[in-house]
């Protein structure tokens, strides 16, 4: 999940004839009116949109449903699971998450809160005690132009809040061109097969690129907080998950791998010229290994992302489980890092305009700030993935969607039309 400064400069221009633009022609707040219900004709542009992606061979496919008062409003397929074997996309077709496995994630690990099993303000060093040694990397600049890096200590050690609203200082090393994310480049993290533990080792040996709790920076922070919940837990991420979410959901095709030969002729592939995803090392799901990458390396289906989707709309519960309780999911999507946080934002940051950044899910704060103003609602959750799976929580509607799709490329107008069609298509 990169380059989100797109949400700030987005290309939609070819998409006015839907009229996909209207809702940002002018600054301001945009708001409707709670209890607005959606017009079936103007839904049907979403499907225009869709067809004419596939048809010009933009993406492969996608499908998308739309569910408000917990009933579906709009459920279309579009296209094929890849343009190999042409099998059409359904509910079971198999997705790689990228990003959007954080949400999964940063919900499990507020299971654990409510647990007891971890704290908030714990130090990341309790459960990792290299942590106790990292330094911040702060670039100095000579007066012939050159940089370099200083390591200065941290002001303060760096906790589990950290982690959840990535203000740790963990980064990437697979955009922008900052010294830090140079050292994470030049450090080849990602060389052989290893396990999270392995792998929070690996972050603990580079320096962090602020000081925790300074600034918004996306990384690889949900795989260390994984490693904390691994040792909090006493068991396997993957094992922790099903216990807390997967299983009592019935998330049955939620996972990291797809090692079933039936499995793997579900998965959908992007068109051959749209592979790229730009986000370091790539897992194939359908060989196992031992890493299990909280941040990024999940798959699932629409079946399954829909009761997640939906759990969340609830509030936590679904189908009479509770998930997480109501005052820890209030906990979860209050936004965390605005007014008060000293939470610096740069260009990377990709909740965008208008939004904060509870534990692990973007927070809708201010729908007139963004330019131009992105249709939505104060409250609204979401995140999305560098494979262009994208979803979106309105609670002032009782409405969510999901957008599932592989396309690294497209991705960002995808998204952004998607969204303008779905509010143009809602009415008092």
């Amino acid at each position: 999940m990169i380059s989100k400064s797109g949400l700030r400069a987005l290309v939609c221009g070819a998409l006015v004839s839907l009229g996909a633009m209207s809702l940002a022609k002018a600054e301001g707040t945009y708001e409707i009116p709670a209890g607005a219900h959606f017009n079936q004709d103007k839904l049907g542009r979403i499907s225009e949109f869709f067809k004419n992606e596939v048809a010009t061979g933009k993406i492969a496919g996608a499908t998308v449903l739309i569910k408000q008062h917990g009933k579906p409003v709009y459920h279309e397929a579009f296209g094929v699971q890849d343009v190999v074997s042409k099998a059409p996309i359904t509910d079971k077709t198999i997705f790689r998450l990228f990003s959007m496995s954080k949400a999964l994630t940063s919900v499990v690990a507020v299971r654990l809160i409510e647990d007891g099993k971890i704290k908030l303000d714990d130090p990341v060093s309790k459960y990792i005690p290299s942590f106790g040694n990292v330094k911040v990397g702060v670039e100095k600049k000579a007066e012939d132009g050159t940089k370099s890096l200083e390591l200065v200590p941290p002001n303060r050690p760096m906790t589990v809040h950290d982690l959840m609203t990535h203000t740790s200082g963990i980064t990437y090393g697979f955009y922008g061109d900052s010294l830090v994310r140079k050292a994470y480049r030049e450090a080849n993290i990602y060389a052989g097969d290893f396990d999270l533990a392995e792998f929070a080792e690996r972050i603990a040996k580079l320096p962090l690129h602020n000081q925790p709790g300074a600034l918004w920076q996306y990384g690889h922070s949900t795989d260390v907080l994984a490693r904390v919940m691994e040792i909090a837990a006493g068991k396997p991420l993957i094992d922790i998950m099903r216990e807390k979410l997967l299983d009592p959901l019935g998330m049955v095709d939620t996972g990291f791998f797809v090692t079933a030969p039936e499995k793997q002729k579900l998965l959908a592939q992007p068109v051959p010229n749209d592979s790229d995803f730009r986000v370091g090392r790539i897992n194939d799901p359908t060989v196992a290994k031992k890493i299990q990458f909280a941040s990024g390396g999940m798959v699932t289906t629409m079946a399954d992302y829909e009761r997640f989707a939906q759990m969340l709309l609830n509030g936590g519960s679904l189908d009479g489980k509770t998930i997480l309780k109501p005052e820890t999911f209030k906990l979860m999507t209050t936004d965390q890092i605005g007014p008060g946080s000293g939470v610096d934002r740069d260009y990377f940051y990709f909740p965008g305009d208008g939004f904060g950044f509870g534990l692990g899910l973007a927070v809708r704060t201010d729908p007139g700030n963004a330019k131009p103003p992105p249709p939505g609602d104060l409250g609204e959750l979401k995140w999305d993935g560098a494979s262009g799976c994208y979803f979106v929580i309105d609670p002032k509607q009782d409405m969510f969607f999901v957008l599932l799709e592989q396309t690294p490329s497209e991705r960002q107008r995808v998204q952004r039309t998607l969204k303008q069609l779905v509010y143009e298509a809602m009415e008092k």
